[in-house]
């Protein structure tokens, strides 16, 4: 059985997306829309009740969360290099991947999704007033780390799943119109990953642009 990805374009869901072709898989897409609410109908949450994507159908069961998707990738097809077979450096992907879910994904949240964090009011406003600010603090990490590891690459010299991870976010800053100008490694990692065939192919999969 082939695993089956379900993903709404664009989303969280794009990083696992591109693992898996970086990986060589074959994979089934079945797209999610967000807008129609399709994530929140009975017969998806039969199968995934958080109601959000991505979900990983596999032989062995479901998977959810973008992290755990992507350590699964990685661990599945050991042979694409997606993470350093050392123990160590594993878990330095692992912890930067969920640095982005955590923490960059959920300030991305509390502009896309407001609601889930504030019902109006002065918390709402003062939510979205330090937006930006979050923003900031958040990709500057992301700068940092780059800058720590001196290659192409999240990690160094190897692609590792962070790399489409951090292109999803980079991606979701531009639809935002987020000031990237202090961030030129990120701008320069975005290049790079943008080149790639299975970004490539992922983009056009989803129907979607950078921006």
């Amino acid at each position: 059985m082939k695993p089956k990805l379900f993903y709404a374009p664009g989303a969280c869901s794009l990083a696992p997306h591109i693992a898996l072709l970086e990986a060589g898989a074959e994979v089934e897409l079945v797209r999610v829309d967000l807008h129609k609410a399709e994530q929140r109908r009975p017969e998806y949450l039969a199968i995934n009740p958080k109601g959000r994507v991505p979900l990983l159908v596999t032989e062995r069961g479901t998977l959810t969360e973008a992290p755990a998707i992507l350590a699964w990738i990685a661990q599945t097809w050991p042979e694409a290099q997606l993470s350093p077979a050392d123990p160590w450096a594993a878990a330095q992907v692992n912890s930067f991947n969920a640095y982005l879910s955590s923490t960059l994904h959920i300030t991305f949240a509390t502009h896309f999704r407001p609601a889930r964090f504030a019902r109006g009011g002065a918390a709402a406003e003062a939510m979205a007033a330090y937006f930006p600010t979050a923003l900031e603090q958040g990709f500057a990490f992301v700068e940092a780390q780059l800058e720590a590891s001196g290659g192409p690459w999240v990690h160094g010299d190897a692609y590792t799943t962070s790399d489409p991870y951090l292109l999803t976010m980079a991606r979701w800053a531009k639809r935002v119109g987020a000031d990237m100008s202090g961030f030129p490694l990120i701008a320069a990692h975005t290049e790079r990953a943008l080149a790639r065939p299975a970004v490539m192919r992922a983009f056009e999969a989803e129907e979607i642009v950078f921006g």
